[in-house]
C-alpha cells in the first residue's frame, strides 16, 4: 500500500495552526503526530509550507455537456486542482441542462476518467430551467447530484420555490438559489450607480438581488427548510442573511473573490472581462462583504468560476457573457485580501473555503484529522506572484485580475492520497 508523508508542514487545523507531520495511507491520513517515521513513505518536505484541508468549491460552471469550448470536465479539473481544489461541485446549465440522472450519471463518469479532483455534480431544480416543472430530484440524488440548483437563472415563481424546497428537503438536498428578480436587473450590465451613468451602460440595482434574497429567505422561515443564497454581493443582501439567521432561519449563503476585491469602478475600462453576474458593486458593499465573511454570516468563498471563449468577451460589453474564470486564482485572491489584510485568520479562511461548503451539503472533507479523506493542499503563504491568464490551464482566461500582485501559491494538490498537482 503506498504511503506519503507530508513532513514537517504548519498544518492549519480548526483551533490553530501548529508544525506536525501527516502519514497518508490507503486514501486516508493514517496519523497526524508532531513527528512520523517515514518507513519506506514517500516524502513531501514541508517546511515553509503550510498544509490545508483540500479547498472544495461549491459553485462552478464545466461547461460540459454542450460547451466545451469554453471548458470541459478534463479543463475545468486540471484547474481545479491547480487552484488547490480537491472537490468542486458543478452547476446544471449545461445543454442538455443536468435536470435527469442520465446527465448527472455522465458527468460523474467524465469527471471518474479525468482522475484529477472530485467532481460533484449539482442537479436542475426545474426541468430544462425552465421554472415550470420540478426535475427528479430523486433519482438525480441517487446517481450522484449534491443540491440543486437553476443557477444562471431564477426560479422567478415564488410557488414553484417553494415546491422546490419541500421536494428537496424530502431527499436530504438543499436548493442553491440564484436571487435576481429578473424584471429589475431588465437587461442591465453592471452595477447601477454613479460608474454606470459615466460608462453610459446599463445597470443591475442592488434590489434585483436582494427582493430574491428576501424572498428566499421568508419561505424557509415559513417552511421551517434550508436554503443556501448564492454569490452574495451586497450590503443589503449581508444583512438581510445576518438578521434572518438571528432569528434561527436555516439560511446559509456565499460569496466570491470578485465581491470583496473589486468595485464597479473596474467597468469604465469597457473590458468585458470584468462583466459578471451579480455585478461588482460599491466600496461599502465590498466592506460589507467581508464584514459578513468575518462575522459568518456569508458561510463560504466560492468561485463562480464561469469560463468563456475569447469570441464571447471580446464583443460590445452589453453583448459580452457575464462571467470570470476564477479558479485559479481564487486561493491566491482570498488569502492576500482576507488574511493578509486582517479579515480572516488562517483558520477562517479555511472554513470558509473548505469546512463550510462539506457541511453545507453533507461532503466528505474539509479538514484534516485522522481517518478522514486524505484531499490535502499545501501553499506557499510567502510566495508573491502576478497574476497572468496567460498560465491558466482552464480554457477560460477570462479574468479582471491580470496584473494583480498577488501571495500564496499553490505547491501540492493531493486528493484521495494522490498527487494530483505539483508546482
Amino acid at each position: 500500500m503506498n504511503k506519503l508523508l507530508i513532513r514537517g508542514g504548519t498544518a492549519v487545523f480548526a483551533d490553530g495552526c501548529r508544525r506536525c507531520d501527516i502519514l497518508i495511507e490507503g486514501g486516508k491520513i493514517a496519523k497526524i503526530a508532531e513527528t512520523i517515521a517515514a518507513d519506506g513513505a514517500k516524502v513531501i518536505e514541508a517546511d515553509g509550507l503550510h498544509v490545508f484541508p483540500g479547498l472544495i468549491d461549491m459553485h462552478v460552471h464545466l461547461r460540459e455537456p454542450g460547451f466545451e469550448y469554453k471548458e470541459d470536465i478534463a479543463s475545468g479539473s486540471a484547474a481545479a486542482v491547480r487552484g488547490g481544489f480537491t472537490q468542486v461541485c458543478c452547476m446544471p446549465n449545461t445543454d442538455p441542462v443536468c435536470d435527469n440522472a442520465a446527465v448527472v450519471g455522465y458527468i460523474v463518469a467524465r469527471a471518474k476518467a479525468a482522475n484529477l479532483c472530485k467532481v460533484r455534480p449539482i442537479g436542475a431544480i426545474t426541468k430544462g430551467e425552465k421554472g415550470e416543472q420540478l426535475a427528479e430530484m430523486g433519482k438525480m440524488k441517487e446517481a450522484g447530484a449534491v443540491a440543486v440548483s437553476d443557477d444562471g437563472k431564477p426560479v422567478s415563481d415564488a410557488r414553484m420555490m417553494r415546491l422546490a424546497m419541500e421536494y428537496a428537503d424530502g431527499f436530504g438536498l438543499v436548493c442553491l438559489s440564484h436571487c435576481e428578480d429578473k424584471s429589475l436587473a431588465d437587461g442591465g450590465a453592471v452595477n447601477e450607480g454613479k460608474n454606470s451613468t459615466l460608462a453610459g451602460l446599463k445597470g443591475i440595482p442592488r434590489a434585483a438581488e436582494e427582493v430574491m434574497i428576501a424572498r428566499e429567505i421568508v419561505l424557509a422561515e415559513t417552511l421551517k427548510k434550508r436554503v443556501h443564497i448564492c454569490h452574495v454581493s451586497t450590503r443589503g443582501g449581508v444583512q438581510l442573511v445576518r438578521e434572518a439567521k438571528a432569528r434561527g432561519v436555516a439560511v446559509t449563503a456565499e460569496t466570491c473573490p470578485h465581491y470583496f476585491t473589486l468595485t464597479d469602478d473596474i467597468v469604465t475600462s469597457f473590458d468585458a472581462d470584468t462583466k459578471v453576474n451579480p455585478p461588482v458593486r460599491e466600496e461599502e458593499d465590498v466592506a460589507a462583504v467581508k464584514v459578513g465573511l468575518s462575522d459568518g454570516t456569508l458561510d463560504c468563498i466560492v468561485t463562480d468560476h464561469a469560463p468563456h471563449h475569447a469570441d464571447e468577451k471580446n464583443v460590445e460589453y452589453d453583448l459580452a457573457a457575464f462571467g470570470i474564470s476564477g479558479i485559479e486564482t481564487s486561493f491566491s485572491l482570498s488569502y492576500t485580501a482576507l488574511v493578509r489584510g486582517g479579515v480572516l485568520t488562517l483558520e477562517q479562511l479555511a472554513d470558509r473555503m473548505s469546512a463550510a461548503p462539506a457541511r453545507i451539503l453533507g461532503l466528505e472533507g474539509g479538514s484534516l484529522c485522522e481517518g478522514g479523506a486524505a484531499d490535502v493542499m499545501l501553499a506557499d503563504l510567502s510566495e508573491k506572484y502576478v497574476i497572468d491568464a496567460k498560465d491558466f490551464v482552464s480554457k477560460g482566461k477570462n479574468t479582471p485580475f491580470g496584473g494583480t500582485e498577488v501571495y500564496g501559491r499553490v505547491k501540492y494538490t493531493i486528493v484521495d492520497g494522490a498527487v494530483k498537482f505539483k508546482a
